[in-house]
């Protein structure tokens, strides 16, 4: 059932895609990177109408995108845009790119605890979107095989069918079972750009702008020296690589 919900979910993305002309351009990366191929000049294809078009349907469809960040601004005011308008505005913000203060919001959590919650400006949400598309398929050729975490089309009832395989099949009857307290605040940014050069982006402005990204200021707390905030599109795609090294140090022979 997993696997049929998770099927319907991808078709209805590549139809989405393919309607913006993009799809093939996603389709390359992905085969280049699992190539080993070295991409130096991906901020013209985040810089492209079609991207940001898609980029723009990806981010109304969600419904955090009326949730308004420190400029108040939610998905009503982009729309009101136009789409050439945004185009330009979209490129002309990468060209010179410096982020908005992002919103802090505390969440309580079951145990009586708050969990922080970064909210960037509706506009930054969109330039983030507009930067994982481009980034996710290179990453994701060079992702281990059993990850699952924030991944597109996996979930964890495909961590539970790969744990049940090597339980019942493979007789592997050890689970270690690991939660990295304070992950998201405490992030290198240093070790986690190295990390994107080592899956082949080495395009200095695309790196550039996310340094920028992972340096957005937060109201009220001043500029984060390292962590990633919850809540923005790039905090979770930023965890993969991370945990793909995990992965491949720890996994069986």
């Amino acid at each position: 059932m997993a696997d049929q919900t998770a099927k319907k979910r991808e078709n209805k993305v590549l139809r989405r895609n393919e309607y913006y002309a993009i799809q093939d351009v996603f389709d390359s990366l992905y085969a280049k990177s699992k190539q080993g191929a070295i991409f130096t000049d991906l901020m013209s294809l985040i810089a492209s109408p079609q991207n940001i078009a898609l980029a723009y349907r990806r981010i109304k469809r969600n419904k955090g995108s009326r949730t308004p960040g420190t400029n108040m601004g939610t998905i009503e005011q982009i729309a009101e845009k136009g789409n050439d308008v945004l185009v330009a505005y979209v490129q002309r913000r990468l060209a010179n790119y410096k982020p908005h203060p992002v919103r802090r919001v505390m969440i309580p959590k079951d145990n009586g605890k708050e969990r922080p919650l970064g909210i960037p400006t509706i506009e930054d949400r969109l330039i983030q979107q507009c930067i994982l598309q481009v980034m996710e398929p290179v990453c994701e050729a060079k992702f281990h095989k059993h990850s699952y975490g924030f991944r597109p089309n996996r979930n964890t009832h495909h961590a539970i069918g790969r744990f049940r395989f090597l339980a019942f099949t493979v007789k592997l009857e050890y689970v270690v079972d690991i939660d990295i307290k304070g992950f998201f605040d405490n992030v290198d940014h240093s070790k986690l750009l190295k990390q994107i050069w080592s899956m082949g982006i080495h395009d200095k402005n695309l790196l550039c702008v996310i340094s920028k990204l992972l340096k957005a200021p937060i109201q009220g707390e001043g500029v984060p020296q390292k962590g990633t905030p919850q809540g923005g599109l790039c905090g979770d795609p930023h965890n993969p690589p991370y945990a793909d090294t995990f992965i491949m140090l720890s996994r069986p022979a």
